[in-house]
């Protein structure tokens, strides 16, 4: 009995690094083969800017939905209905996994921006597929270069773009924990007028972090919540409006970890 645990333990290992290497060799294949295609884009948004927006969506999106195939996730996405579909939108999660951009970004119905960190334009061809999809790199520690970035978020809003931003800044690493929600990032829909989109993102970490450097089998939830107004909020709650919409992810966290994870002793303690 001893032995037999112990080979469904070894092939449940292999099977993780067989992953990881099928993740790491299709990204690198991706931004290698679609070297052509980024200049086919550049081509098009000479002549039709709003026409690429939507094919560089679609490519991404098409990519990022290969890679949870390889990685074996299984995601349980709810509250669709909840996106409008005749304006521009921020959406706003919670951070645990590098894996979050990838489930999210296939789920937006149009074309949206990431706000990334300044770092990743280091990384040659991603940086350009980031580029055609509007993202807004952020440089964390320039305060003045930080304001440009989010008032060409706003400006990208307002011209119709969706921005999707995880206002903690970076990954919590303890599972079941929050960093705080920070306020700047909401400007973006402030200043727009943009509804703000709580997205809750539920046991993403399972697929990486939590057993680093292998990729495991992992089902995730993504809940998209009602909109939200910033104007329509009362003044208290505006001047702390990421404290009231993290509040509002936890919440549901919580819940839906409750629901769809029933045996997680840190739900039921």
């Amino acid at each position: 009995m001893e032995s037999v645990s112990c080979e469904i333990g070894y092939r449940k290992v292999y099977m993780n690094m067989i992953r990881l290497v099928l993740v790491a060799l299709y990204l690198v294949l991706f931004l290698l083969l679609t070297l052509p295609v980024i200049f086919a884009e550049w081509i098009l948004n000479i002549f039709r800017p709003d026409l690429t927006a939507k094919s560089s969506r679609a490519i991404v999106a098409w990519g990022f939905r290969c890679i949870l195939f390889l990685s074996g996730v299984k995601l349980t996405v709810l509250g669709k209905e909840n996106i409008p579909d005749d304006r521009a939108v921020v959406y706003v999660g919670n951070h645990r996994s590098m894996f979050d951009t990838v489930l999210t970004y296939p789920c937006f119905p149009n074309p949206t921006g990431i706000v990334a960190k300044k770092e990743t334009l280091k990384v040659p061809i991603l940086r350009l597929w980031m580029m055609h999809i509007g993202c807004i790199f952020l440089d964390r520690q320039n305060i003045k270069e930080g304001l440009k970035s989010i008032l060409a978020g706003i400006e990208q809003i307002k011209s119709g773009r969706s921005i999707c931003i995880f206002p903690e800044g970076t990954r919590s690493r303890v599972p079941d924990e929050f960093l705080p929600f920070h306020e700047g990032s909401f400007k973006l829909a402030s200043k727009s007028g943009a509804p703000v989109i709580p997205m809750t993102i539920v046991n993403s970490a399972a697929i990486f972090e939590d057993h680093f450097p292998w990729i495991k089998k992992s089902r995730v939830i993504l809940e998209f919540g009602q909109p939200i107004l910033i104007s329509e909020l009362p003044k208290e709650t505006q001047r702390a409006v990421g404290s009231y919409v993290s509040g509002i992810i936890q919440k549901r966290y919580f819940e839906l970890k409750k629901e769809y994870f029933p045996g997680d002793s840190a739900v039921n303690s």
